[in-house]
């Protein structure tokens, strides 16, 4: 019998209105075509505790957001990386971290899908405005790709 694909939520979060910080929701925006039994997807403007509930119906959740991580560049604007355990709760006081998340998986549900992070690199933050800046669109388009790429291999693992 052949093995089934993993089951994916893809969770995009930010603020569109403030520029480069909506990068995950046009991420998942771009993603809608993809979207299928296998291939669930949400936005938020930040992650919650009923992301935890959402998440632990999947075999692998990913979590896209902007990021304004140094060491990303115009060759490598993007970052995806699996979360590991941690003992590290995630919790803030209005919003969680994709640790967060995943922790509460374990804790509420005992359940822990593989989990990732994709973070883009963006640029402009500071004005209320619903636009990504040129460059950040630009890798924008370099990390869907990367993901179409990632998931046909999980399809295919």
């Amino acid at each position: 019998m052949p093995k089934q694909a993993p089951r994916i939520l893809m969770i995009g979060y930010g603020n569109p209105g403030r520029q480069d910080d909506g990068l995950g929701p046009a991420f998942i925006a771009q993603f809608e075509a993809h979207a299928s039994d296998q291939l669930h997807l949400q936005t938020n403007y930040q992650l919650t505790v009923e992301d935890a509930y959402d998440a632990q119906a999947y075999d692998q959740v990913i979590f896209v957001d902007a990021s304004i991580d140094a060491r990303l560049n115009t060759e490598t604007p993007f970052s995806f990386e699996a979360i590991e355990a941690t003992n590290d709760s995630g919790l803030g006081s209005h919003s969680l971290s994709p640790n967060g998340v995943i922790r509460l998986c374990e804790t509420l549900y005992d359940k822990s899908p593989k989990a990732f992070v994709l973070g883009i690199l963006g640029y402009e933050f500071d004005q209320f405005e619903e636009r990504l800046s040129g460059q950040a669109s630009q890798n924008l388009q370099k990390a869907s790709i990367f993901l179409q790429n990632w998931l046909q291999s999980q399809a295919h693992a």
